[in-house]
């Protein structure tokens, strides 16, 4: 599912202030891993499976409802699946805020470190 990333620069997630920001809206997973994080008994729920091509199984389940943050949010604010075994992290989650290799449509809205390079972009540009 992952290209080569974008090359004009790299989001690092350890330098983000607000790490959970990205969760305020769930994502969508593949449904094998739905199934792999459902048998370690982690608190949580999927929803809207839906066929999609772009998943290795060929289906893809969402972790909120609608716009909701993401069911496996913690209200420490962290991943209740990253607590008990990162390996089972999904791999959309693992890779945001790139989709594809490219920076993901939604990274304006959920990602702070991207968010803020637009802003000092634009910032610059202005001074010239």
């Amino acid at each position: 599912m992952s290209k080569k990333k974008d090359n004009s620069y790299t989001i690092d997630c350890l330098k983000c202030a607000n790490q959970s920001g990205c969760c305020r809206m769930g994502a969508w997973i593949d449904l094998e891993e739905a199934k792999k994080i459902l048998s370690l008994g982690i608190k949580g729920d999927f929803f809207h499976l839906e066929i999609d091509k772009d998943f290795p199984s060929g289906f893809k389940v969402g972790t909120s409802y609608e716009d909701e943050p993401c069911v496996f949010l913690d209200p420490d604010g962290l991943c209740r699946i990253h607590k008990v075994d990162y390996a089972f992290k999904p791999v959309t989650c693992k890779e945001f805020p790139y989709e594809n290799g490219e920076i993901a449509p939604i990274a304006d809205v959920l990602c702070v470190e991207h968010m803020s390079r637009i802003k000092k972009s634009k910032a610059g540009k202005k001074k010239q």
